[in-house]
C-alpha cells in the first residue's frame, strides 16, 4: 500500500506529504483544487507519460516521491521520478536509478489506477489469464505448476535442438564448412618456426646481387689493401721487438688478424651467391599460403594449429550429434503428449471458470445500474499445438455496455466512469485473487447518482476490506463511505496559488459531506450527512 506520497511543483500543488491509509480513502474537494493533479502525481510515480506543461510556472522540474509497504512482507520501498523542463528524467527504486519502463513495471506490482489516464493491470491482455486463472482456484494451479515443469523441459529440449546447428541441412552445411577448413589446414602442414626461417631465406634470395656485390667489395678490400697493411705493420713491429717485449706481443696479434683476415677472405670466396628463380617463387607462394591462412584462421601459425584441433574436436561432435538429437526428439514427443493432455485439462477448467467469472461479473454489473452491459471471457483454443506459457490458451476479457452494440476488447473501451465502474465490478468479484493491493479511482461517479452511486459505494467500501482504495469523487453518498476522508483545497500565498491537503476528523467529515450534498452547510445538510455516515457504518 501507499504510506506516504510526497508531490512538488505539479501544476498548482507547490510541494505536499499525504499519508494515506489502509482500506478507503476518500479525497473531496472544490473544483480545481488539485484533486486531479494528484491522481495525476500517482499516474507519474507508476510510470506513465508525463507532460512538460505539468510543471509548476517559474519551476524547472517536478517531483515525486511515495514510500510504499507490500502487505505480504512489510517490506517498505522508496519510489521516485524527478521530470525537469529540458526532458531530463530520473527514477529511482530504493536509490538505484532504473528506467520509467522498470519504474512502470515495478509499481504494477502494487498500484492499479483506473481514470481518465488508465494504468491498469487488468486491461493487459497477457495478465487477464492470470485473473482468470487465481479464480479458478487450486485445482487449475497444481495442474498449471505440473504443465510449467513439463513446459520447462519443453523449452530446454527447443533450445537444445536448436543449438545443435538447427536441421540436418544447416548441420551439413556447418559439417562441410569445417571439413573444407581442416583440409586446406592439414593440407599446408605448417610448422610452428617455419615463417620467420622463410621470410630470412627470401630476404636473401631477394637481396643476392646487392649482398654479391659488397661481399666481392670487401673481399677485394681484404685481399688488396688490409692484408697488405697488416704484413707491413707486422715487419716494421719486428724490426724493434728486440729493445721491448711488448712489441713481439703486438706484433704476435697482427699476425693472428692476418691470418684471420685471409680465412674471411677464403670463405667470402667460397659463397654461393647465384640467384635461383625457381626457389624464390617456391619461397613466396609458401608465404603467400601461410599470410592467406592467418588471415582466416589466426593470427600465427601456433594459433592456426590450435584452431585446427577445435575444428577436429567440433567435427566429432557434430558427427556424434545425430543419436542425441533422435533422443531430443524423442523426449520432445513425450513432453508434448504430457502438456496437451495438460493443456486440455486446463482448459476445460478455464472454460467452465470463465463461464462462472463471466456470470458473477454481469451481476456485479447490474448491481452498479450497468443493466445493459455484458461481460465475456473469451478462450481461444490453439488447436495447431502451438505451446505457450499458458498451455494452449489465449484468454481475453471482453464487454458490451450498450443494446445493439457488439463486444469490444476490455483494453478498447472509452476511459472515464463507466469504465471504472467495469473496473469497479471485476475488482469486486476478483478482490481475493487480485495482488494489487493499492486500487485507484478517478471519475468513477461519473453519471451516476442515487441508488447506482450507493451501489458503487458498497463495493468499494466491500474491496477496501482487502485493498487500499484511494478515489476522488463528487457524490456525497461515497463520501460518506470513507474510513479516512481527504480535503483538498487551495489557499493564495504571496500572488501565488498553492494546493493544501487536510486529513479530516469525524465533525469535519460530516461538514464536508454536507457541503458536497447540497453546496452549502445547513442543519439540513447535516443531518443528511449524518444520516449517510450512519448507512455507512450499518454496511460496515
Amino acid at each position: 500500500m501507499i504510506n506516504i506520497l510526497h508531490i512538488k511543483n505539479i501544476g498548482i500543488i507547490d510541494e505536499i506529504s499525504i499519508n494515506f491509509n489502509e482500506g478507503l480513502n476518500i479525497l473531496t474537494g472544490e473544483t480545481g483544487a488539485g484533486k486531479t493533479l494528484i491522481i495525476d502525481a500517482l499516474n507519474i510515480i507508476s510510470g506513465d507519460r508525463f507532460s512538460k506543461e505539468m510543471i509548476r510556472k517559474g519551476e524547472e522540474y517536478s517531483f515525486v516521491e511515495a514510500q510504499i509497504t507490500s502487505k505480504d512482507s512489510n517490506e517498505e520501498n522508496i519510489v521516485s521520478r524527478e521530470i525537469h523542463s529540458n526532458g531530463r528524467n530520473i527514477c529511482k527504486i530504493n536509490g538505484r536509478l532504473v528506467t520509467v519502463n522498470e519504474l512502470k513495471e515495478f509499481m504494477n506490482k502494487f498500484v492499479d489506477i483506473h481514470g481518465q489516464n488508465d494504468n491498469q493491470n487488468i486491461l493487459n491482455a497477457k495478465e487477464q489469464i492470470e485473473y482468470l486463472d487465481k479464480f479458478c482456484g487450486s485445482t487449475l494451479k497444481d495442474i498449471k505448476e505440473e504443465y510449467m515443469e513439463y513446459y520447462e523441459s519443453y523449452l530446454y529440449i527447443n533450445k537444445e535442438l536448436s543449438s545443435n546447428y538447427g536441421d540436418e541441412k544447416e548441420k551439413q552445411r556447418k559439417l562441410d564448412l569445417l571439413k573444407y577448413q581442416l583440409n586446406e589446414i592439414e593440407q599446408a602442414n605448417l610448422r610452428v618456426d617455419e615463417e620467420e626461417k622463410l621470410e630470412n631465406e627470401f630476404k636473401i634470395i631477394n637481396n643476392s646481387e646487392k649482398i654479391y656485390q659488397n661481399v666481392n667489395e670487401a673481399n677485394f678490400q681484404i685481399e688488396n689493401n688490409a692484408l697488405e697493411a697488416i704484413d707491413i705493420a707486422v715487419r716494421k713491429i719486428e724490426k724493434i721487438q728486440e729493445y721491448n717485449k711488448n712489441y713481439e706481443s703486438i706484433a704476435n696479434t697482427l699476425k693472428s688478424t692476418y691470418y684471420d683476415l685471409q680465412e674471411i677472405g677464403r670463405e667470402l670466396q667460397e659463397k654461393d651467391f647465384t640467384l635461383d628463380e625457381n626457389k624464390k617463387l617456391e619461397i613466396s607462394e609458401r608465404l603467400d599460403l601461410i599470410y592467406s591462412l592467418k588471415r582466416k584462421y589466426g593470427n600465427n601459425i601456433e594459433e592456426i594449429i590450435q584452431y585446427k584441433e577445435k575444428i577436429k574436436e567440433e567435427i566429432q561432435q557434430i558427427e556424434g550429434l545425430e543419436e542425441y538429437i533422435i533422443k531430443l526428439n524423442k523426449e520432445k514427443s513425450q513432453v508434448e503428449i504430457k502438456m496437451y493432455n495438460l493443456a486440455q485439462k486446463l482448459n476445460e477448467l478455464r472454460t467452465a471458470g470463465a463461464n462462472k467469472l463471466s456470470r458473477k461479473i454481469n451481476e456485479e454489473l447490474q448491481d452498479l445500474e450497468m443493466q445493459n452491459a455484458k461481460f465475456y471471457v473469451r478462450i481461444n483454443y490453439n488447436n495447431k499445438n502451438k505451446f505457450i506459457r499458458s498451455g494452449l490458451d489465449i484468454v481475453e476479457f471482453y464487454i458490451k455496455t450498450n443494446i445493439g452494440e457488439d463486444e469490444k476488447s476490455l483494453s478498447k473501451i472509452a476511459s472515464g466512469g463507466e469504465t471504472s465502474r467495469i473496473m469497479l465490478a471485476i475488482k469486486t468479484v476478483l478482490a481475493k485473487v487480485d495482488n494489487c493491493k493499492t486500487l485507484i479511482f478517478d471519475e468513477i461517479d461519473t453519471g451516476i447518482s442515487g441508488l447506482a452511486a450507493d451501489r458503487v459505494g458498497e463495493k468499494l467500501k466491500l474491496i477496501s476490506k482487502t485493498h487500499q482504495i484511494l478515489i476522488v469523487t463528487h457524490l456525497a453518498n461515497i463520501a460518506a463511505k470513507g474510513k479516512y476522508n481527504y480535503f483538498i483545497y487551495k489557499e493564495t500565498e504571496n500572488n501565488k496559488t498553492k494546493t493544501k491537503v487536510n486529513l479530516l476528523n469525524e465533525q469535519e467529515t460530516l461538514r464536508e459531506i454536507a457541503r458536497i450534498a447540497s453546496g452549502n452547510i445547513t442543519e439540513i445538510s447535516l443531518e443528511h450527512a449524518k444520516e449517510l455516515r450512519n448507512k455507512n457504518t450499518k454496511i460496515a
